[in-house]
C-alpha cells in the first residue's frame, strides 16, 4: 500500500515518487523542503584579514564573540552557551575566505544545512565584507537574524570595527 500525500506527480521529479513506499523517507524529504530555509546576512568591517581570520577560524577566536566557549575534540566542535551545548563538524575551510560548519543534529537528521562565515576584502576601501549563510525554520527567521546581529556586534566590538 502506498503513502499518499496528495501531491501530483507532474510537479516533482520522478525520483521523489520512488519514495512512495517509505513514509519515513517522505517525511525526511518534506522536512528538507519545509523545515529549514537558507538566509544570508552581510556586514562591512574595518579590520585586517589576518585579525578577522583568527576570530572566525579557531576555537579560541570563536569563543571570544560567537559563544561562551568552543573546544575541539575528536573532530567535533563543541559550542557552549550558558548551559547549552551544540556540536558541529567542520565541513570546509579556506583560509581568508570562509569556514563552514554543520550542526550534528542536522547531519543526523539528514538535512543538507550548514552555517558559513565568509570574508571578502576590498583592496580599494580596505573594508571586509563578512557574509553569514545559515539555515533556520521560517518561524525562527527573525530570532536567528537578531542572534547573528548580536554576535556580529560582539565581533565588531572585539576587533574595534
Amino acid at each position: 500500500m502506498g503513502f499518499d500525500l496528495g501531491i501530483e506527480k507532474r510537479n516533482f521529479p520522478l525520483r521523489y515518487f520512488s519514495l512512495r513506499k517509505s513514509p519515513k523517507k517522505i517525511v525526511h524529504w518534506l522536512n528538507q523542503l519545509t523545515m529549514k530555509q537558507k538566509f544570508e546576512l552581510q556586514y562591512l568591517l574595518k579590520t585586517s584579514p589576518k585579525v578577522l581570520e583568527s576570530k572566525i577560524s579557531t576555537p579560541y577566536g570563536l569563543a571570544e564573540w560567537f559563544c561562551d566557549d568552543v573546544y575541539l575534540k575528536d573532530g567535533i566542535y563543541h559550542f557552549l552557551w550558558e548551559n547549552v551545548e551544540e556540536q558541529a563538524v567542520l565541513l570546509e575551510q579556506k583560509n581568508n575566505r570562509y569556514i563552514r560548519f554543520q550542526w550534528l543534529e542536522d547531519q543526523e537528521n539528514g538535512l543538507d544545512t550548514y552555517f558559513e562565515i565568509s570574508t571578502m576584502a576590498d583592496s580599494i576601501t580596505n573594508e571586509i565584507t563578512l557574509t553569514i549563510q545559515d539555515f533556520c525554520a521560517p518561524e525562527e527567521r527573525q530570532n536567528s537574524i537578531m542572534l547573528w546581529q548580536q554576535q556580529i556586534g560582539n565581533l565588531k566590538r572585539l576587533i574595534g570595527s
